[in-house]
């Protein structure tokens, strides 16, 4: 939760500096990224740190005090709320495509799984006086967590140095290629910005084609691209077909 808090507060603070128009859009995606890169780091802190505390409990389950049943009430409420949170935040991430919102939620998943080992090593300890389950659960619960982190690190990473899954854009390049009017795509490149996905690409057409035509030809792209794979910007540029053109139709006014 205060991920999500924080993510809001400097969104707004973006938006008060900047405006609220394209670029502040673009660099709040690119920001959710880095925002995401940054819950990472934290939850492989967290999950190192709960891991060592699990083996130290495995090498010395006697000097484990057998908590009040009161902690067991605690811990069932503790993991119902942040499953709680968790469902919230994953439902609102996906639908606004929100990296942070995402990364929020895998934390707050992370936290479910810590309450829900902190109840089974509790009741252990309380009805079968099993003081070794809490370093075990403990283990299992941390490496779940450095798991998630490290997903969601290398994920997170990868956006950043631009990186893009290149038969994503094969996909996308044959798409653009068969529609009407288009020759060939001869530069494609997509980026993630956040959690959406944004697309250049340079398209052959003939060179005869008006201003006109080739304006309704790239919105008519942006939006089969957004159709059909939810790319939510699409800029396009035109190269002329060298075979629709002779020398004699370079020599001009310019």
């Amino acid at each position: 939760m205060m991920i999500s808090l924080a993510h809001g507060c400097l969104l707004e603070i973006i938006k008060h500096i900047w405006g609220s128009d394209q670029r502040v859009q673009f660099v709040r995606w690119r920001y959710e990224t880095i925002f995401s890169l940054v819950t990472a780091v934290v939850m492989v802190a967290i999950a190192l740190s709960v891991i060592i505390d699990g083996i130290k409990s495995l090498l010395n389950p006697a000097s484990r005090v057998v908590p009040q049943p009161v902690a067991l009430i605690g811990a069932g409420i503790a993991s119902v709320i942040m499953l709680v949170v968790w469902y919230m935040n994953r439902q609102t991430g996906l639908k606004l495509k929100n990296a942070a919102l995402l990364a929020s939620a895998q934390d707050s998943l992370s936290d479910a799984f810590t309450s829900i080992g902190t109840l089974i090593s509790i009741g252990g300890a309380l009805l079968f006086n099993l003081r070794w389950l809490d370093g075990a659960t403990s283990i299992v619960v941390g490496f779940f967590i450095l798991y998630s982190g490290l997903k969601i690190f290398f994920e997170s990473s990868l956006n950043l140095t631009d990186y893009f899954d290149p038969r994503a854009e094969q996909e996308y390049r044959q798409t653009i290629t068969n529609i009407p009017h288009v020759v060939k795509v001869v530069e494609l490149k997509a980026h993630y910005n956040g959690n959406v996905v944004t697309l250049d690409a340079s398209v052959m057409v003939n060179a005869k084609m008006t201003i006109l035509k080739s304006f309704q030809l790239s919105e008519h792209i942006e939006n089969v691209m957004r159709e059909k794979f939810g790319i939510i910007d699409t800029d396009i540029s035109f190269v002329p077909d060298p075979h629709s053109f002779s020398d004699k139709d370079i020599s001009g006014e310019f």
